[in-house]
């Protein structure tokens, strides 16, 4: 895959009208099931962006769910399932409409997916009074399960806030001076930073300059770069991806910060195609994130191995994501397809053995996970994010 796109876990919902979908998860560990007896058929929405800026993540979590399924006989608990696959598009305006159709037209008992925090967030109140549940496998908004969280709303993917966080205490404690904060001006990279700042601070950091820059349509970084060199910062911390990540990336070398300044972020800065196509530039980045390709656990040997041979790619954090909540619809599923029943069935799923380790939902339905401290290497003719410590 080549440079992704840019990818907004999250953005302005004003206007959103609210609607309805019903998301079930796809993608689970390998040889985890939900057993149980055979229950008839089951029919499942599956909304990704499948045109776009955000398509390249769409079919990393629509190959993440599909492998899973494969694995299982194309059932999930004791059930066989047809997909019924929508395109959530780059936002709220595309994707309302199509959660509305896959719960009114297609009637599907679940739904899985959505990229788009702001799609996310205006599905909110549908899915809450259709009582169907509704499992996200990517969107980043903290108020998803925060401030809008719903009994009916569960999480396989991330929260901004506490991947960004993860990462505080260990800048705090590498770099011996200030740190400077920089981001896309919209919701996700405030929350990036946010989350990042309140644990750097916690442990001592000190900032030495925040920006945000205009959120997608900056191309040329130097002023920030000037500005971040005339500030005296030892280290960067940064939120960027897709478009923007590889730009801000390139430049930081050739403007000569590279190896003296070093560079921090959350892991969607050199992730999957991103990190293709950042290439050199990136060596020495380090960065939070719950999953990758080098994660020494036998769960993700297997994982890798399987979708290599699926896509003739690497699986990407959005793949796994979707694997995982395929995981927790085999758990969940042989307990019954009604909404309530899956609610209180997906409270009781436990622990997932996953490609990222194992984790379970914490009681606001969000993913109680281990980060970890990756930093990019060179590894035969190509890059990847290594795996150099845990965050917790």
């Amino acid at each position: 895959m080549g440079a992704l796109p840019v990818f907004s876990p999250i953005r302005s919902i004003a206007g959103v009208a609210l609607c309805a979908l019903a998301l079930s998860g796809c993608g689970s560990s390998l040889g985890q099931s939900g057993g149980g007896k055979s229950g008839g058929d089951v029919k499942i929405g599956l909304l990704v962006p499948l045109s776009g800026v955000y398509a390249p993540l769409g079919q990393d979590m629509r190959n993440g769910f599909q492998l899973y399924l494969d694995q299982h006989g194309g059932k999930l608990g004791g059930r066989t399932v047809k997909v019924v696959t929508a395109d959530e598009g780059e936002g709220p305006q595309t994707g309302v409409p199509a959660a509305q159709k896959l719960v009114t037209q297609d009637q599907v008992t679940t739904v899985v997916g959505v990229v788009n925090s702001a799609t996310a967030l205006g599905l909110r109140d549908f899915f809450d009074e259709a009582k169907k549940p509704l499992i996200i496998a990517n969107a980043g908004a903290d108020a998803i399960t925060g401030a809008r969280k719903s009994r009916y709303i569960w999480r396989t993917s991330f929260s901004n806030g506490k991947v960004s966080g993860a990462l505080g205490p260990t800048v705090a404690k590498e770099v011996k001076g200030r740190v400077y904060l920089i981001a896309p001006d919209y919701a996700a990279g405030k929350e990036m930073v946010a989350g990042f700042r309140k644990t750097f601070e916690a442990a001592g950091g000190k900032v030495a300059g925040e920006k945000y820059t205009p959120f997608g349509t900056t191309q040329d970084f130097q002023p920030y770069l000037s500005a971040i060199r005339g500030s005296g910062a030892k280290a960067v911390y940064t939120f960027y991806s897709g478009a923007e990540a590889v730009n801000f990336v390139k430049q930081y070398k050739q403007f000569g910060l590279t190896g003296k300044v070093p560079l921090y972020g959350p892991g969607f800065l050199t992730e999957g195609g991103v990190l293709a196509a950042q290439g050199q530039a990136a060596v020495g980045v380090k960065t939070s994130l719950h999953y990758s390709t080098e994660l020494d656990n036998p769960r993700n040997k297997e994982f890798v191995d399987a979708y290599r041979k699926k896509t003739a790619k690497p699986p990407t954090v959005f793949a796994v994501q979707a694997y995982d909540a395929a995981a927790v619809l085999d758990k969940a599923l042989a307990s019954g397809t009604g909404g309530d029943e899956l609610v209180k069935a997906l409270g009781g799923v436990g622990t997932i053995d996953s490609p990222r380790g194992q984790w379970t939902f914490d009681g606001d339905h969000n993913v109680q996970q281990k980060y970890y401290l990756r930093e990019v290497k060179a590894n035969g003719g190509t890059y990847v994010n290594a795996i150099i410590g845990d965050l917790g």
